[in-house]
């Protein structure tokens, strides 16, 4: 799961497309449907902090957890005056010193777990740390943009200092997708260097996602396409999904109340 260790320098710059201000605005809306308008929130495979800054700037505390060093370097050197706390941590064995209200996850993480026993094995984390009725949303790329989007195709770009080639690689029979990134990155001395990361995403259909939710102890709430904010169609790119944490009982006194000090012990 540690990846993007050589990309992390040049991430920010080859990911601008990317609408993190469309998805901030879905996640947000859907937090607050739920009542859910400020405290602590997890943003779980957070990168270098985009939309983890994003949400703190909208009012919530934000934790951001990744399996990345470098990319964690990159996220705390752009935190700004923002009071975000980084951790680096496998999301399959992620742990925190209290629960959260809400735990999102976005960039086709939840992809990279590349087995049904791990993604349960991560929504069963989300739910022990989640409080009470806290959600969890995520998005998925698509069996359908795997195939017909990426299938083996090569795409390539190239900036200033910095370039890359993707090289990409679907095996219909498995739904799984691999992309082998070979990365030139421009030297103090102005000489470029090569570096070479394999990644690998696993597609899973909505029927697939809705089960691991509810075996991994959660309840399923809904799904929407990321782009319309509309029920997914057989061509969705990428599916937003949203699940509720089922089995704690709010305490008298109130659990978020309980763990008001997390983030200080966490620095600790």
């Amino acid at each position: 799961m540690n990846t993007y260790d050589s990309f992390a320098r040049v991430y920010d710059a080859f990911m601008e497309d990317v609408p993190y201000e469309k998805w901030r605005d879905l996640i947000v809306e859907e937090l607050r449907l739920a009542h859910i308008d400020d405290g602590l929130v997890l943003d779980l495979g957070c990168g270098t902090g985009t939309l983890t800054r994003m949400l703190a700037a909208a009012g919530y505390d934000m934790i951001g957890v990744d399996g990345s060093q470098e990319m964690l370097m990159e996220a705390r050197e752009k935190e700004g005056e923002s009071d975000i706390l980084y951790l680096c941590q496998d999301i399959r064995a992620f742990e925190l010193y209290g629960t959260v209200r809400a735990v999102v996850s976005t960039c086709d993480t939840m992809n990279y777990l590349l087995t049904p026993e791990d993604f349960m094995q991560t929504v069963r984390l989300v739910n022990n740390y989640l409080d009470p009725g806290g959600l969890f949303l995520f998005d998925l790329n698509t069996l359908y943009r795997f195939r017909e989007q990426m299938g083996d195709a090569t795409f390539a770009q190239s900036g200033e200092d910095a370039a890359y080639i993707w090289e990409n690689y679907f095996d219909a029979d498995s739904g799984r997708n691999e992309y082998d990134l070979t990365l030139f990155l421009q030297r103090e001395d102005g000489l470029f260097e090569r570096y070479v990361e394999v990644h690998e995403e696993q597609g899973y259909t909505p029927q697939e996602v809705e089960r691991f939710l509810v075996e991994g102890g959660m309840e399923f709430v809904r799904m929407f396409d990321a782009q319309s904010g509309g029920a997914p169609t057989e061509t969705s790119e990428k599916i937003f999904f949203v699940a509720r944490e089922k089995g704690k009982k709010q305490e008298e006194n109130g659990t978020p109340e309980a763990c008001d000090g997390q983030k200080q012990r966490l620095a600790e």
